[in-house]
């Protein structure tokens, strides 16, 4: 059990701890996992740079060291089960796209992971919450947190509901074909939030198509079609990143029929 003494080092005002507290009751709406002891996740959230700023309070590194070791038996288990004829070399790759670094920081991105991590001063003037590499390590610590949390099943769903579609595309041979994930990834950097999709559906039952629109910063984006509800979002996703991407060059038409505003939202780095 985790020093409640130690997760309450360093709060502030009640008022801030309120606003912490929202936040990871959205991250965990995000993840799909309520935790029975939430210090377990306040933990997962601690870097070390702000646990040397507090007396030297434990930090995520032992969560992270235990998370890295469950998401690779999560993968690879669920790799070697769905691709019954892949070979060795085939599956590792496959794996090792899966659970890098680039990959863990994309999802963390997605669900707003950094915003809710505690980092020292020095983190923080240099951009720690937006680093792969402490996002990455963070995210693994959150899935070895809803492990020890709620034990393998648990952390099975976390996993492999984050990871759902990178992992389609890339059993598919097409890493660029989840184009929900690199939109969340450009609207969290961009918008500093994540897209929403408004899904209806047209046809008889058993020909049915779905339209998806993509919501994002008060407005109505890309929209796709598809003969399920993923098709039709992956499609509203690729539309809406090319209209992000050619905000640098010239104005696009959004899904409103209005021109996109480029000054609207920050840029990329």
């Amino acid at each position: 059990m985790v020093d409640r003494s130690d997760l309450d080092a360093g709060d502030g005002p009640s008022s801030h701890r309120g606003g912490e507290q929202a936040r990871r009751a959205e991250l965990c709406r995000r993840i799909e996992h309520r935790f029975a002891d939430d210090t377990l996740l306040e933990l997962a959230l601690r870097h070390r740079s702000w646990c040397s700023e507090h007396g030297g309070v434990e930090s995520n590194e032992r969560l992270e060291f235990l998370g890295d070791s469950v998401l690779g038996l999560v993968v690879t288990e669920h790799l070697f089960a769905g691709s019954p004829t892949s070979s060795e070399g085939v599956l590792a790759r496959r794996r090792s796209e899966l659970v890098s670094a680039n990959a863990l920081a994309g999802v963390a991105r997605s669900i707003g992971l950094g915003d809710v991590l505690r980092l020292g001063k020095g983190e923080e003037a240099t951009g720690g919450r937006t680093k792969t590499s402490i996002l990455a390590d963070a995210m693994e610590g959150v899935i070895g947190a809803v492990y020890l949390d709620g034990g393998l099943q648990a952390a099975r769903s976390v996993v492999l509901g984050l990871l759902d579609e990178r992992i389609d595309g890339v059993v598919s041979g097409d890493v660029t074909s989840d184009h929900k994930s690199r939109l969340q990834e450009m609207a969290a950097r961009r918008f500093g939030e994540l897209p929403r999709y408004e899904i209806s559906e047209d046809g008889p039952e058993h020909e049915k198509v779905f339209r998806a629109v993509v919501r994002l910063a008060g407005d109505r984006w890309g929209a796709g079609e598809g003969r399920t509800k993923k098709e039709a979002e992956q499609a509203a996703a690729r539309e809406t990143t090319r209209l992000l991407s050619q905000r640098h060059d010239e104005p696009a038409a959004r899904a409103d029929g209005h021109d996109a505003d480029r000054g609207e939202g920050p840029p990329d780095a």
